[in-house]
Parts: structure tokens; sequence; C-alpha cells
């Protein structure tokens, strides 16, 4: 049987979720890790921006830490990071170079890279911006976890130099994200902080076709969005919501807007950590179109794809309640089999476990003499 594990994340953050989707990413995971008792340690630079808007600045499910610099990290973190089963850092860490340098001189058990952001992690590379991760350093990692799954995967082995390229997709609290029964307030709502490329997608979705139905109602949550944006007058907007309002949000709305940032679109299977939580609370989903999202919601059967305003406007004025009740239950239902954090810990812990078996470990060059 295999021993509970010890495990020590250097992520964004975790404590705040302001203006990212990694902090509810790391909640659902950690959560379900910590049920299935493995011990977790998470270290997050302390940032201005975040500590300004922190709504977990303390976890039940582990021990959260906080460090000032790179030094600060290594001299006061050092014995956790060395008595780890295993060392996961995340992508978008502050000076992360320097810190993946940094754990690997301590020569961990097991030293893994979570890139909750592979699409724009490669396309970063592919412009030679190397500042929370090297393409140098690619091939040190154990494991490389990705966010996104796919063909992707091979290629990171491939042409990339990775040792194990494994998808770990995100995942969600079910605890935290359910159907809340409320009334519905809104006829299509979307969730996310602004984006300049996402931008052109929610004015497609969104916006034209809350101008072309003044009837119905609107709603987007999210901060940074520009003062010059043109909103409709039966578009709501809020700046920020808590992921404690986030199911109240999902939950009013008669269907959801999901929005796929222009480098993951172009990559494909890469699932927001929205798509997850918004079925969840019980609301069908209107997507746009990537390669790789049929095979995690069956189009027609668990999600609704959109390519332009008229096909967003037909779903809100002609769909029949019992198919868009049908479709919100079919993808709750694949969410809470298969997406929950709790199975998402199985995984991770499963591919630790399984580095751990292994007769050599050569994956950081330790072993092999490339240190």
């Amino acid at each position: 049987m295999n021993k509970p594990l010890k495990l020590v994340f250097i992520g964004l953050t975790l404590s705040s979720s302001w203006g990212n989707g990694h902090a509810t990413a790391y909640r659902s995971l950690l959560g379900g890790l910590n049920a299935l008792g493995h011990e977790c340690l998470f270290l997050e630079r302390d940032m201005p921006w975040y500590a300004a808007h922190r709504d977990l600045p303390e976890a039940s499910f582990c021990r959260l830490a906080y460090y000032a610099s790179v030094d600060q990290l290594g001299e006061v973190f050092a014995d956790d990071i060395r008595g780890a089963d295993a060392v996961i850092i995340g992508s978008y860490v502050p000076d992360g170079v320097d810190v993946i340098d940094l754990v690997r001189a301590m020569v961990p058990d097991c030293l893994c890279f979570y890139d909750i952001d592979t699409p724009v992690t490669l396309a970063r590379m592919g412009r030679e911006e190397e500042d929370y991760i090297a393409r140098r350093q690619l091939p040190l990692f154990d494991i490389c976890f990705s966010f996104s799954g796919g063909p992707i995967l091979t290629v990171l082995e491939r042409d990339f130099g990775v040792q194990r390229a494994m998808a770990l997709y995100c995942s969600v609290d079910p605890d935290v994200y359910h159907a809340t029964g409320e009334a519905t307030a809104w006829d299509l709502g979307y969730l996310g902080t602004y984006s300049p490329d996402r931008q052109l997608v929610l004015e497609r979705l969104l916006l034209r076709p809350a101008r072309l139905l003044p009837h119905r109602r609107f709603v987007v949550a999210g901060p940074s969005y520009p003062a010059d944006i043109d909103w409709p007058a039966n578009v709501e907007r809020i700046e920020h919501l808590p992921p404690e309002a986030h199911a109240s949000f999902y939950s009013r709305q008669r269907f959801t807007l999901n929005v796929t940032r222009a480098d993951m679109v172009a990559l494909g299977w890469s699932p927001s950590v929205r798509l997850f939580e918004a079925a969840a609370c019980g609301v069908p989903i209107i997507s746009d179109i990537w390669e790789g999202l049929a095979s995690l919601f069956p189009e027609g059967q668990a999600i609704v794809l959109a390519k332009d305003t008229q096909d967003v406007a037909d779903v809100l004025e002609t769909m029949p309640e019992t198919s868009r009740r049908e479709i919100a239950q079919e993808a709750a239902h694949i969410v809470l089999t298969g997406h929950t954090g709790h199975a998402r810990g199985e995984e991770l812990a499963a591919a630790i476990w399984g580095f751990q078996a292994l007769p050599a470990k050569v994956g950081t060059g330790f072993a092999s003499g490339n240190a």
C-alpha cells in the first residue's frame, strides 16, 4: 500500500483569487489531496497585489506560508523542500527561473512542474520570454503536469526534452461549487478577468447578443476591464466576485458563457477551471469552439457551441427548457464524476507514487551525473 505523501507546492497564489485562475485551481487540488490524507505545504511569494486582495489568508486543508524573496525561500524552507516526497513548482511564480534553479540545487526526491498555462508558456518561449520558466529547465523536472492534454504532451517530450508529460486538468470543489436554487437573474453571464484576446470573443458572443436582444438580461463579472468599453444597457457589470460568491453567481444564470484565450484555442485540449465550476453549479454552458472540448463535454449533450452572435441569440430565444436542463445535468454528471479536486488529487498522487517506484530516478539529472 502506498504511503501518504508529503508535498510542497510553490505556486503563484493560493491566498488571493483576484485577477487569476490559479488560486481556485490550487484550492480544489490541495483540498482533494488533503481529503486523501496527504500533507501539503503551499509557498506563496508575498506580493502586494495579492496581499491587498486575500480572500483565503489561511487554509484549513494545507499549511500556507509566504516568502519575501528567492533567497528567503531557500533559507527558511530548505528543510521542507528537502524533506518532501515531491516539490511541485507552478507556472507564473515570480522570479520562477531563479526559484526552479534554487529548488533543483536542493536535490528534492521528485521535482515537478505544474503548468496551469501551458499554451501561454509555449507561446512565450517562442518569443524568448522566459520569466517564470526557461526552456532549458523543462528537462530538469521528473514530471511536468500540464493544464493542456492531447497531442501537446507528445510535443513536450519529443521537442522540449520533458522527461514525463502528463495532463493534470484543473478541477472543482463540489462543496464550494454547487447549485444554490436561487431565482434566475440573468439569461447569459460571463465570469473572467479582462484579456484583450478574449474581449473580441466576448464582444461577439455576449455584447452583440445583448444589443440584439434588449429584452434579455446579461452580466459580466471580473476585474481590469478598460473604462472605454461600450457596455449595452442590459449588461450588468460586477468588478470582482470572490470564490465564495461564484456558486450563487452561476446559479442565477439561465446560461453561462465560456471564453477561451487565443493561445489555448490554438493548442486545444485546454479546459478552463470555469468550465468545471459552472457545470458543477448546474448551469448550461455556451462555449467558443476548440479542439478537444468535445472529448470532455459532448456537443449538444453536455455543452452548446457557438461560432457567432446569431448562434447565441438562437439558443437564448429558442432552446426548450427541457433541453436546457438536460444539457446542464449531463455536464454536472461529467464534472462530479471525473473532475473534482479529489479525482485530480488521486491522479497527481498516482503519478508521484509511480515515479517513486522506478528503479532509477534520472529525471533531475543528479543520478546520472548531470547536475
